[in-house]
């Protein structure tokens, strides 16, 4: 199952856009830094993907602005120069600093 679940910090928002439908696309760079275990050691982590939003969740994560945190959950895929994947967030939750019933 592909399935993505990412509690991570705005860098860039990119311009608003359009799909063909009508709906209203924005590209993001996420960035996520955490401790994670790893064969019983503690590991710290960092990444930065890149991101779209479609719709109303466009709309939310413009709202949030650079620099905004939050859960984006969503599903990866390539891009479509087939270099890199990209995150499509269907979700956008508040942080876990801010909601303590997320795990």
């Amino acid at each position: 199952m592909n399935q993505l679940h990412l509690q991570a910090q705005i860098q860039q928002l990119g311009q608003v856009r359009y799909t063909p439908a009508g709906l209203m696309a924005l590209d993001a760079s996420l960035k996520a830094e955490s401790e994670v275990i790893e064969a019983g050691k503690p590991r710290k982590v960092s990444l930065e993907i890149k991101a779209v939003a479609v719709g109303e969740v466009a709309k939310q994560l413009q709202a949030l602005g650079v620099g905004g945190q939050a859960v984006f959950r969503g599903f990866l895929t390539h891009q479509r120069n087939g270099r890199g994947f990209i995150a499509h967030v269907t979700v956008i939750e508040p942080a876990a600093s801010q909601n303590p019933d997320i795990d």
